[in-house]
C-alpha cells in the first residue's frame, strides 16, 4: 500500500517523521488548485460527515476547516461550547460518546485542556484532529506553516527559521518546532528569558533572548502574539516594553537574510510583536498561511478520513507521495 500515513488520528506533530509531514505537505499541494476553481467542489468525501467541535473561539482555523470539509463535499456540524451540553455540566468524554454515536466521520476537536484530543480519541472509533489543545500542539497551523515555507523556499532542510515571542504559551510553536526539526531546518527560539524556558532546549532549540540577534541571518521569522488569555502571572514589566523589545520593525527585518519570509498565525496584534509595515510588507506571506490552511486541512481530511475505506491504490509515476486515488479526486472523477 501506498499510503505513508497510517496514523488513525492527527494529535500533534511530535514524533511524526519527515516522510509523514512530507507526505501531507504534498497532499495539501494536490488540493490546492480546487480553490481556484470557479466551482471549487470536489467529489472525495461525499456522504461523509465532519463535525467540528471548539470549546475555544477561532477564525482561520474553524473557517477553513469548515471550507475544508465542504470542498470536499463533505457534510459539516459545527458546535461551540455553549451550544454543547458541556455548558449543563456533561462531562467531555459524554460529549465524545454521544457525538460518536451518531456515527460521524470524523471530529476536529479546539479545547484550551491540553491533551483533551487525546482523551477523545480513547472514546471515540473515528478520527480526532487537533484543531490546538490548551498550549499543547496545534498540528494543522503547523502543517500549513511548513507548506508555506517549502513553497517560497524550496525546501525546508537546511533552513534557519526563527520563532519569535511568547513560546511558553504557543502550541503553534511546539508543533513547529517538533516538524520543522523533523524535516531538517535549525530553530531558533528567540524571546525573554520568562517566556522562553530553558526546557526547550531539550528539543533541539537554539534560545535566543535578544531580538536582533534572534533573526540575523535566518531564512524564515514566524511571529506570535502574546498569549494573555493563557498567562496566570506577569512575565514582562510592560506591554510597551515587551514591544519595544521584541516588536518586529523594518531595521530588525533587515538583521535577516535578503530572500527572508516572514509568517504570522494570527490573530496579528499590529503595534505590539509586530509592525504595521512589516505585517503588510514586501517580505509578509501571512496571506499565504491563510490559503494554505484551506488546503492543508483538506488534505488531513481525506487522509484521515477519505483513505479509510479505499481500496489500494498504485503509486503515481512521480514518486511524490501522492497516489492516483487522490489526484483522481482532485480531478473530479
Amino acid at each position: 500500500m501506498s499510503m505513508l500515513f497510517e496514523r488513525p488520528h492527527l494529535l500533534g506533530l511530535e514524533g511524526l517523521s519527515a516522510e509523514e509531514i512530507g507526505f501531507l505537505l504534498d497532499t495539501a499541494e494536490t488540493f490546492k488548485e480546487v480553490s481556484d476553481r470557479e466551482i471549487k467542489k470536489v467529489p472525495a468525501l461525499r456522504g461523509r460527515t465532519i463535525v467540528n467541535l471548539f470549546f475555544e473561539d477561532s477564525t482561520r482555523t474553524r473557517t477553513s476547516f469548515e471550507i475544508a470539509a465542504k470542498r470536499l463535499s463533505a457534510d459539516t456540524i459545527n458546535l461551540t461550547a455553549k451550544a454543547s451540553s458541556v455548558s449543563k455540566g456533561e462531562t467531555l468524554a459524554d460529549t465524545a460518546r454521544n457525538l460518536a454515536a451518531m456515527r460521524p466521520d470524523a471530529i476536529v476537536v479546539r479545547h484550551p485542556a491540553s491533551g483533551a484530543p487525546e482523551l477523545l480519541a480513547r472514546h471515540v472509533n473515528c478520527p480526532i484532529i487537533n484543531a490546538g489543545d490548551g498550549a499543547h500542539e496545534h498540528p494543522t497551523q503547523a502543517l500549513l506553516d511548513l507548506l508555506t515555507i517549502r513553497e517560497h523556499k524550496g525546501r525546508l532542510d537546511g533552513l534557519t527559521v526563527a520563532i519569535v515571542g511568547d513560546i511558553l504559551h504557543s502550541r503553534v510553536a511546539r508543533s513547529n518546532l517538533h516538524a520543522l526539526r523533523a524535516c531538517g531546518a535549525r530553530v531558533r527560539l528567540v524571546g525573554p528569558p520568562t517566556l522562553v524556558p530553558r526546557d526547550f532546549a531539550l528539543f533541539g532549540a537554539e534560545l535566543v533572548h535578544d531580538l536582533h540577534e534572534g533573526v540575523r541571518d535566518v531564512d524564515v521569522i514566524m511571529m506570535l502574539r502574546i498569549q494573555h488569555e493563557r498567562m496566570n502571572g506577569r512575565y514582562f514589566s510592560s506591554l510597551a516594553e515587551y514591544s519595544r523589545l521584541y516588536g518586529l520593525t523594518v531595521d530588525a527585518v533587515a538583521l535577516a537574510r535578503k530572500d527572508v519570509i516572514i509568517l504570522h498565525p494570527g490573530p496579528i496584534n499590529r503595534g505590539v510583536e509586530i509592525s504595521s509595515t512589516v505585517a503588510d510588507g514586501p517580505y509578509s506571506v501571512i496571506m499565504d498561511q491563510v490559503t494554505n490552511g484551506v488546503a492543508v486541512r483538506m488534505a488531513t481530511l481525506y487522509v484521515l478520513v477519505g483513505r479509510r475505506r479505499l481500496p489500494e491504490v498504485q503509486t503515481t509515476p512521480a514518486g511524490s507521495g501522492i497516489d492516483s486515488t487522490a489526484r483522481g479526486m482532485v480531478a473530479g472523477e
